[in-house]
């Protein structure tokens, strides 16, 4: 005759554990799903504020108009961001700015990217 099993040891106590350890993970693991698309997020809302920021310090930085660069801004930034744009005698700076939402959070984020570039001579 073969040896009881352990679940048959124990009088089926252990029946249900696998899906009650199933039932306590899966939403961590959702957690943790969500929470690493909101870094991605974050990360390339941040890479596009940084484009757009040298974007614009370089157009500024050749002699072009602010209104020039805040264009060129607004057409390669995220959508809601923020720019500020200082020229002085030997550099252009640029700062763009976005929010992210990240998805567990009430609240989210704002991502900043800056540009400086020298002035051509002559600009």
């Amino acid at each position: 005759m073969a040896e009881p099993t352990p679940a048959e040891q124990t009088g089926g106590r252990d029946r249900g554990t696998v899906t009650v350890e199933v039932a306590v993970a899966l939403p961590a693991l959702a957690l943790l799903l969500a929470v690493a698309l909101g870094a991605v997020e974050a990360g390339a809302t941040q890479v596009a504020c940084v484009d757009s920021a040298r974007l614009g310090a370089r157009s500024l930085a050749r002699g072009d108009s602010p209104q020039v660069a805040r264009e060129l801004i607004r057409q390669t930034a995220p959508e809601s961001s923020t720019m500020v744009l200082e020229v002085q005698a030997e550099h252009a700076r640029v700062t763009v700015s976005a929010p992210v939402r990240l998805a567990p959070l009430p609240t989210g984020l704002r991502v900043t990217g800056r540009a400086v570039t020298p002035a051509e001579p002559g600009s």
